[in-house]
């Protein structure tokens, strides 16, 4: 039964890759509620703990109109991001995240235009694309540069979406609570 959902969700990916994968795509939304939210509240940066996962922490860095870059990661010291987030040293906060997080905890999101991922960008549009510990993957369009399937890549893209749609609903709430 697994085998068969697999090859129809190949078949179908196949065929037509982006209806299939943005019909259930939350960061898109996600994503503008943040960029405004950063606007109005004249924020280039915002991070938060992840109140579900002990020592981890997301954050989030805005380059307007350029890109969004969101990180997720476990961190050794706690403290010492607590103590940034009560600062609201929230830049200082993205820089730990990305230069010093738990080995294999980091998840980092480069959102080009800060408009949700995208799995295949229109045009000559830079693509979006995710980096781990263990590497990262660029949603290009092309998985086949990659050497990947297409199922492979829609599984990476999934994963992406949901890790990337977790992270922006962590941010959005810290931004909409003022604290």
């Amino acid at each position: 039964m697994v085998r068969v959902l697999a090859a129809l969700f190949a078949a179908v990916f196949a065929v037509s890759a982006v209806p299939v994968l943005a019909q259930d795509l939350k960061s898109p939304e996600l994503a503008r509620q943040m960029v405004q939210l950063l606007a109005e509240k004249k924020l280039d940066a915002i991070a938060a703990a992840d109140s579900g996962t002990p020592e981890t922490y997301a954050a989030a860095l805005y380059l307007s109109g350029t890109q969004l870059l969101v990180v997720s990661a476990k961190y050794a010291a706690p403290a010492l991001l607590d103590d940034r987030l009560a600062k609201k040293q929230y830049r200082d906060a993205y820089v730990d995240l990305t230069s010093s997080a738990v080995a294999g905890t980091r998840v980092l999101v480069m959102d080009t235009f800060g408009d949700g991922l995208v799995a295949k960008p229109r045009g000559n549009t830079p693509a979006d694309s995710i980096e781990r510990d263990t590497g990262s993957v660029s949603f290009d369009g092309e998985p086949k540069k990659a050497k990947l399937s297409e199922a492979a890549y829609a599984k990476l893209f999934d994963e992406a979406e949901t890790a990337y749609a977790h992270m922006l609903q962590l941010l959005i709430a810290k931004l909409k609570s003022g604290s």
